[in-house]
């Protein structure tokens, strides 16, 4: 009965051993499959926490290219700018694809993407204004302000995310140490049952130890990029305290130069002019007291020494004119240029001495600039106007606004100048046309060129000789 029973117990006994040696197989396989997602997750949180140095460091990259230009001004110093503005778009994609599965860090990259796109405008502003000859309107951006707050706000973000990310690698590592545990138990287990489960479950072993080690493997390459991003960081950190340095030294340096440039107005204005007024007093006494005694001849002379020491005089009043508009603060308005423009038009019909001059103002155009800055630059282009159509029987000088051109222009039909030479137009004490011509100081186009680059705008010309000239300008 007994071994009947046994017979009996036999096959109830194998497929127990069955089912269990199943159910380990099935509970071995599991935890291999929960091991390796588990490690999947560990590198794919390593590799977001990658990236987000990588967007954190093309940013830094971005601020420390645009402070190197600003105080520079050199373009080789924008390669990085330029670098981490092409490289942004796609780190940010590569994020965002990263965290596809975690609805928290996909609106922290909203946010980190709208902050940079912040930052990015400032900086662009910035170099735009540098290119343009603004060194200091641009300190207050590299210094700080706005900038400042969005690099803040920028690395707060970023901290954010690692912090999410730190928190989902400590969750996942217990995941995965618990998964290989029950892996080794149950295939210590499934190997006591059978032999064949022995080499069956030598093979999840190895397949589960190749799990590990390309996990670890992945895990020392994360690291040895960590070490690397840490490295890049400290070198960033390192070049940002440089920086600061050169900053100041330039700064200091810029207001001695403002120094010396207040110290040469004075003298100008004070030292200069005393040697004038004697010379020109002295040959005032002479033409008066002494003009039959000297003669013709030394009459011509004293005329002439008093002609080139009032045209001295106002070489000086033209050159303090355009060093104080270059030091000049602009200060922005909304006000109407044709009224400007009347005014000055009026002005110059009654300076003007014979012949006939009429003007053409374009009615009810306006602008936002400083109103003083730009009566200064539409006297001297419309006066210039004026001067170079002495000589025409109806002169006659237009202002208005270029649709084409986008711009203000200025247009005479006076003597013109060859376009070889428009190069030399705006730089002080560059003339196209002789004293004994047209009478001038040659500054009156450095000083409007001086007023548009203060607005942030441009101004060019277009002539022929004999055919009047054209000058357009913008006040950004």
């Amino acid at each position: 009965m007994k071994p009947r029973i046994k017979r009996n117990l036999l096959p109830v006994l194998l497929l127990l051993a069955a089912i269990i040696v199943f159910l380990n197989a099935w509970w071995a396989f599991q935890a291999v499959r929960t091991l390796a997602t588990n490690a999947y997750w560990l590198a794919h949180s390593w590799q977001v926490v990658h990236q987000v140095e990588r967007v954190l460091g093309s940013a830094v990259n971005a601020e420390t290219g645009e402070r190197g230009y600003l105080i520079s001004g050199m373009d080789s110093y924008l390669e990085p700018y330029t670098t981490a503005r092409q490289e942004l778009p796609a780190e940010l994609a590569r994020l965002q694809s990263l965290t596809s599965d975690n609805p928290a860090q996909q609106a922290r990259i909203q946010e980190l993407r709208a902050a940079l796109e912040r930052r990015l405008v400032i900086l662009q502003k910035a170099i735009d204004m540098r290119k343009h000859g603004v060194p200091d309107s641009s300190a207050p951006l590299l210094i700080g302000g706005p900038g400042k707050i969005e690099m803040e706000h920028i690395r707060a973000v970023c901290d954010a995310m690692e912090t999410e990310e730190d928190r989902l690698l400590a969750i996942r590592t217990a995941s995965t140490n618990a998964s290989r545990q029950r892996a080794q138990v149950t295939v210590v287990v499934a190997s006591a049952l059978d032999f064949l489960l022995i080499l069956f479950g030598f093979g999840q072993f190895v397949r589960e130890r190749g799990l590990r080690v390309a996990a670890e493997t992945a895990g020392e390459r994360l690291l040895l990029a960590q070490k690397e991003t840490e490295a890049r960081a400290t070198e960033i950190r390192s070049l940002n305290e440089t920086l600061e340095d050169r900053v100041r030294v330039r700064t200091a340096e810029l207001e001695r130069i403002n120094r010396e440039l207040e110290a040469f107005s004075y003298s100008v204005s004070h030292d200069l002019r005393a040697p004038l007024r004697t010379i020109d007093g002295f040959s005032l006494a002479l033409q008066e007291d002494y003009a039959a005694t000297v003669g013709d001849a030394g009459r011509d002379y004293i005329e002439r020494v008093r002609g080139g020491v009032q045209r001295m005089g106002q070489l000086i009043d033209a050159l303090l004119q355009l060093s104080r508009i270059t030091r000049a603060e602009i200060i922005r308005d909304n006000f109407s240029m044709s009224g400007v423009a009347e005014s000055v038009a009026s002005d110059l019909q009654e300076q003007s001495h014979g012949g006939e001059l009429s003007f053409d103002i374009e009615p009810g155009l306006t602008a936002y600039a400083d109103p003083r800055l730009t009566r200064i630059a539409l006297e001297n282009l419309m006066g210039n106007a004026v001067k170079f159509t002495s000589k025409v029987p109806h002169a006659k000088v237009r202002f208005g606004w270029d649709a084409g051109q986008n711009a203000w222009y200025v247009q005479d039909n006076g003597a013109g100048f060859d376009m070889i030479y428009a190069d030399k137009l705006f730089g002080a004490f560059n003339r196209l046309h002789g004293d004994k011509d047209f009478k001038g100081s040659g500054i009156g186009l450095a000083t409007v060129a001086r007023v548009v680059h203060g607005h942030h705008g441009r101004i060019w010309a277009n002539s022929a000789v004999n055919q009047g000239a054209t000058f357009w300008f913008t006040l950004q």
